[in-house]
């Protein structure tokens, strides 16, 4: 497990010594601190202050750093559109905002903007479906095919999405910025 502090140190090119400086700590208080010493009290708020952070976003567990669970459960909620009109969109969007893990959310927003483009595209055709039967003079109730398809769709994203977060942790199926 990397040392947090060093990752934010190193992304503002700071050296140990720049860090101690700005933090008004000692250099040997700052090589402990990357070494592994917990961080509390006054050195927390320095730190923090001097990396231009909040001091909560430098205590981090092993487990919140290595744990999906929550984006898993995020993914599966989005079934519940499955069932409920715009439940893959409200489901996920209730548990991306109660995770306080910022991987989590990440992972969590991604998932939704997917459900909400689907969903939007989803309702677009169940709309304009009965003007191309009408259209095309079908006989059987042509909504069934986008219907079919959205199902599908959403099934595999959903099923594709869970095997890539137990295999590396991240998306497969994912859009390249967020618009949430």
């Amino acid at each position: 497990m990397e040392n947090q502090v060093k990752i934010l140190r190193e992304k503002m090119n700071m050296t140990q010594n720049e860090l101690a400086e700005r933090s008004g700590l000692s250099l040997r208080t700052v090589q402990r601190v990357e070494a592994g010493n917990i961080l509390k009290g006054f050195t927390l708020k320095a730190l923090a202050q001097a990396l231009n952070i909040q001091p909560e976003d430098l205590i981090i567990t092993p487990k919140q750093e290595t744990d999906i669970q929550r984006a898993k459960k995020i993914n599966l909620s989005a079934l519940a559109g499955l069932i409920i009109p715009y439940g893959g969109i409200i489901f996920p969007a209730v548990l991306t905002y109660q995770t306080k893990d910022l991987k989590n959310r990440e992972l969590g927003k991604s998932i939704i903007c997917i459900q909400i483009i689907i969903s939007v595209i989803f309702s677009i055709l169940m709309i304009i479906s009965p003007f191309i039967q009408k259209l095309l003079s079908l006989k059987f109730p042509f909504f069934i095919i986008p219907l079919i398809t959205f199902l599908g769709l959403k099934l595999f994203i959903i099923i594709k999405n869970g095997i890539s977060l137990n295999k590396t942790s991240n998306l497969s199926i994912k859009l390249k910025t967020n618009f949430i």
